[in-house]
């Protein structure tokens, strides 16, 4: 039992999990012939010992320190979170998609000591600077050839206390307006947004989730897969989404549980092999990022499926709001209420509450909400009010209390006196059946200050113009709220998060319409 004495956070889940179910699978992953290799939580619990001695002995990695894992979904990522957690120390899971700048300006922000990098990153992890300071790197190949435990290490870690108020790991915002910011997330702060994932989707022992959306996010990571190896559940990780290897995955390890964002439910809905694929299996649809468009609901409903929704920010752990599967009809573009064991509210700028119906900003309060930012004293002060913290979320409740999301409020347009949210107007846009993808944004006008202008991609085959997105909208929206121009690109350019960039869609709007 000495595993679990001293440490009350993720570090001791492994061994609390190893000593109630040893034998069940937790993880299932692709091995290098193509065939799956099952992981026993026995045999997690072995992995995670091993590599938390040998990032303690060989790699002088203390309590505090900073430990960055840099690749794609894999058993060594959640290996070596919870031996991180094991240690006392801190994970920073970085953004495979990153350029070895950005990589760079994350680690020198955080401290990294160590950086364990899969083979997919060698390339660029050669590119990183050295200098006095710089981490440790450490090749997943070494990680994985650390079996070989130190029986008198082993001991001493089980003495490394751990509580739930300790920094457990920093996740990185997209910086969509600047150079992101580490939000600090403790053990508690995971583990109550556990609870509430669990209690909220009534997650069970046998789940078995299909982990495919990026684990360095904090919706694949701390909404999906840490739950579900919490309740005992087996975690099938896949490198990448991909729309046959997710068909092969569900029928194959009867998959019930998984998360995405509408992009890619849409694409399975797409897909030829959407009509005869055996989805026997799934219980749960968790879907985020995005609201789920009234069309893409109606084509899981036909096969028995409904959506589980949500909202959530990385500085929340991410859990906020959540539309449970009963109400995926009725209320349709909702984020649902606030989780179990959160507090959220929508204010006018002086913190009174909104009357249903009204626009005002999200706040939230909750045990899973961050503590503040890596080494950000002001801007960590200035996210709070009151206790609240300030998401910069726009959105309305209705009599029932489900809350909508309106936009970002600095997103906001507007045009003549009137606020026109782009999401709003994406969403409309979103119905047409030729448009796949869409971003709605403000650009300068000299009679009305602001007007909105779109941007969309076209589904493969289709050729609808401007002129008939217009036509579309008309009746739609209120006439102010229509785009004044609509373009139409090949792809919208992202972040490496995945965000549209909308500020680079303003920069080059040259206000002519493809019409």
């Amino acid at each position: 039992m000495r595993d679990t004495a001293r440490n009350q956070g993720l570090g001791s889940w492994t061994a609390r999990r190893a000593r109630r179910s040893p034998d069940r699978i937790a993880l299932v992953h692709q091995g290098p012939d193509g065939r799956p290799v099952r992981q026993s939580y026995a045999r997690l619990h072995a992995r995670t010992r091993a590599i938390a001695a040998a990032l303690r002995e060989r790699h002088g990695v203390r309590p505090g320190d900073r430990v960055a894992y840099l690749g794609p979904n894999h058993p060594a990522f959640l290996e070596t979170l919870f031996a991180t957690g094991r240690l006392g120390a801190v994970f920073v899971p970085l953004n495979t998609r990153l350029t070895a700048p950005e990589i760079a300006y994350q680690l020198a922000d955080c401290g990294a000591r160590v950086l364990v990098h899969a083979p997919t990153h060698d390339g660029l992890v050669h590119e990183l600077p050295t200098a006095p300071g710089s981490p440790t790197l450490l090749p997943l190949a070494r990680l994985a050839a650390t079996d070989a435990l130190p029986s008198t290490m082993d001991t001493e870690l089980d003495d490394v206390p751990g509580t739930l108020d300790d920094p457990c790991m920093i996740m990185y915002t997209s910086g969509t307006t600047g150079r992101p910011k580490g939000a600090v997330l403790t053990h508690g702060n995971i583990t109550w947004n556990s609870f509430n994932v669990l209690i909220d989707q009534d997650l069970a022992a046998d789940e078995v989730a299909l982990v495919s959306a990026p684990l360095f996010h904090t919706a694949a990571l701390n909404m999906l897969a840490l739950p579900v190896l919490l309740k005992g559940g087996t975690c099938v990780l896949a490198e990448r989404f991909d729309v046959d290897a997710t068909f092969d995955a569900i029928a194959r390890h009867r998959v019930t549980v998984m998360f995405g964002v509408p992009a890619m439910f849409r694409q399975l809905a797409d897909a030829p092999r959407w009509a005869d694929a055996d989805l026997s299996s799934l219980r749960l649809l968790n879907c985020g990022g995005a609201p789920v468009p009234p069309a893409l609901i109606t084509a899981y409903q036909r096969r028995g499926l409904n959506f589980c929704q949500g909202y959530g920010m990385t500085e929340a752990a991410p859990g906020t709001l959540f539309l449970a599967a009963e109400h995926a009809v009725d209320k349709a573009g909702s984020a649902g209420v606030p989780h179990f064991f959160t507090d959220v509210r929508v204010v006018r700028p002086d913190l009174t509450e909104t009357a249903p119906g009204d626009v005002g900003e999200i706040v939230v309060r909750g045990p899973n909400v961050m503590p503040g930012y890596w080494g950000l004293p002001r801007e960590s002060a200035d996210a709070f009010t009151d206790g609240w913290l300030r998401t910069g979320d726009a959105a309305r409740t209705d009599e029932d209390g489900h809350v909508t999301i309106v936009d970002r409020i600095k997103d906001m347009i507007i045009s003549g006196g009137e606020n026109v949210y782009p999401a709003e107007v994406e969403n409309a846009i979103a119905g047409h059946p030729d448009v796949a993808e869409c971003a709605v944004y403000g650009v300068p006008d000299l009679r009305w200050g602001e007007v909105p202008h779109a941007t969309v991609v076209l589904r493969p085959g289709a050729s609808a113009g401007g002129d008939d997105i217009l036509r579309f909208l008309d009746g739609r929206l209120a006439r102010y709220k229509l785009p004044k121009a609509v373009h139409v690109l090949p792809v919208l350019p992202r972040n490496a998060a995945g965000k549209v960039l909308k500020a680079e869609l303003r920069a080059g709007d040259n206000s002519v319409a493809d019409r």
